[in-house]
């Protein structure tokens, strides 16, 4: 089991929530940040017992810097730690998108994230999400 200076707590029953694991994966050259689905109590309850689940389900939390960073915030700071993701969190940090536009945009999308779950044709309470990440349905069998 490897711990890492960044730790991600994310809900592991959200597409959205896999994809941005995905993408950070994929531009974390240096293997940064780890992932902890807060599904997993045991390992989180372990590990970071300050976490709230309740909270968790709200919003990813990230812990870097003997600090925890919820929601826009966490999302930012794992930005930070990818070589590839400095851009984006340029650009998150800008006065306007990081103080305003970046915070109500993730709480609109975090509240309505098992919604568009299921717009997607996805519910990942059942199973449809594998290790390696979500795959949508066929348009076949979606029918």
């Amino acid at each position: 089991m490897r711990h890492t200076a960044i730790v991600a707590v994310f809900d592991g029953h959200c597409v959205i929530c896999h994809t941005t694991r995905r993408i950070v994966q994929a531009l974390d050259w240096f293997n940064r940040v780890e992932f902890l689905d807060l599904h997993d109590q045991q390992q989180v309850r372990a590990r970071f017992p300050q976490i709230d689940r309740a909270d968790a389900m709200g919003e990813i939390h990230v812990i870097a810097d003997q600090n925890t960073y919820r929601g826009y915030r966490g999302t930012r700071r794992m930005m930070r730690a990818v070589p590839l993701g400095l851009p984006l969190w340029a650009v998150m940090r800008l006065p306007v998108i990081g103080d305003w536009v970046g915070p109500a945009l993730y709480r609109f999308i975090a509240r309505r994230r098992y919604a568009i779950n299921r717009l997607f044709g996805v519910d990942l309470r059942d199973g449809d999400c594998a290790e390696n990440g979500c795959k949508l349905p066929t348009r076949e069998a979606r029918r």
